[in-house]
């Protein structure tokens, strides 16, 4: 798993533009978790965040500084080492903040119209998808293109295995395990591993964790480092 260093240097040379910003009231109706209609006036501002995203996508594998200073003007954080595969897609970016030394792999999806929080030493593997918006079950209101959106907590050192699905409201407490392939549907608390669909907690993390590393096998006395 890569890590990447941010040059304590600027990027200007990159010439990444700002983006523009979301007026603060729509904001405020954006995460207030009540049902709102997605008005076109906000299609503008989306589009210069996705235009953000294609770049980093288009990026060349050695040009992490670029990357480096894409993170930093698309996401409403990005912490050090942050390493993100890509390609990767948003719907915004401004509404995720990562830790520290964080690294999400290949296929990542952040439906991020409201706000997504990951924490460091994150670990997301292949294809795995934030979800913080729903739309209402009423035919109606989805005709007319209603939505909601609730608050994703990723928290520190937390590893989500491949195709994770995790849905809007929910928060994945420190150091907890979710297997391949779960669907998350309500919290997880801390120290957990969990899996399935829905995803529920089999165990805590616990004294066999410190002995072995996957089903029998043991953990030896002097890990390598390569």
């Amino acid at each position: 798993m890569p890590t990447f260093q941010h040059s304590p240097q600027g990027h200007d040379e990159f010439n990444i533009p700002d983006l523009p910003k979301v007026p603060e009231e729509t904001v405020k109706k954006m995460h207030s978790g009540e049902v709102y209609f997605f008005s076109d006036s906000l299609i503008t501002i989306q589009l210069e965040a996705l235009e953000l995203v294609h770049a980093y996508n288009q990026t060349r594998p050695k040009e992490q500084e670029k990357r480096n200073a894409i993170m930093q003007k698309l996401f409403a954080h990005a912490g050090e080492g942050l390493y993100i595969e890509p390609p990767f897609h948003a719907n915004w970016g401004m509404f995720t903040s990562w830790g520290d030394y964080s690294y999400a792999n290949f296929n990542l999806t952040l439906v991020d119209d409201g706000p997504i929080t990951i924490g460091s030493h994150v670990m997301i593997a292949p294809n795995v998808t934030l979800v913080t918006t729903g739309h209402p079950v009423k035919p109606e209101l989805r005709r007319k293109a209603a939505q909601y959106s609730l608050p994703v907590v990723i928290e520190d050192n937390v590893w989500l295995g491949a195709g994770v699905t995790v849905l809007p409201g929910v928060t994945i407490g420190e150091n907890s395990v979710i297997g391949a392939g779960s669907v998350v549907t309500k919290d997880i608390p801390a120290n957990s591993v969990a899996y399935g669909t829905p995803c529920t907690v089999a165990r805590q993390i616990g004294a066999h964790d410190d002995a072995y590393y996957w089903h029998e096998r043991m953990l030896a006395d002097d890990i390598p480092t390569l």
